[in-house]
């Protein structure tokens, strides 16, 4: 019973859609009209940049380097 519905619904959409578009025309407007003036009236502010990433010290670089060769030198050699 859900699709008659559905269609019911999309009839009622289209028919004031169509409305809403019947009304543009006989006003004059059109689309392209439309977007030029928001752009002209609507000015955007400048995008903030975002902060720059900090590069990690040099020495907490070496530190985790030796950390993940320390392991597999001191690993027993198994007979």
């Amino acid at each position: 019973m859900g699709q008659q519905l559905n269609k019911i619904v999309k009839r009622i959409r289209r028919k004031k859609y169509l409305e809403r578009k019947k009304a543009l025309v006989k006003a004059g407007v059109t689309r392209k009209a439309r977007i030029a003036k928001a752009e002209k009236t609507v000015k955007k502010a400048p995008a903030k940049k975002a902060p720059a990433k900090k590069a990690a010290p040099k020495k907490v670089e070496a530190a985790v380097e030796a950390v993940a060769a320390a392991p597999a030198a001191e690993a027993p050699a198994q007979e």
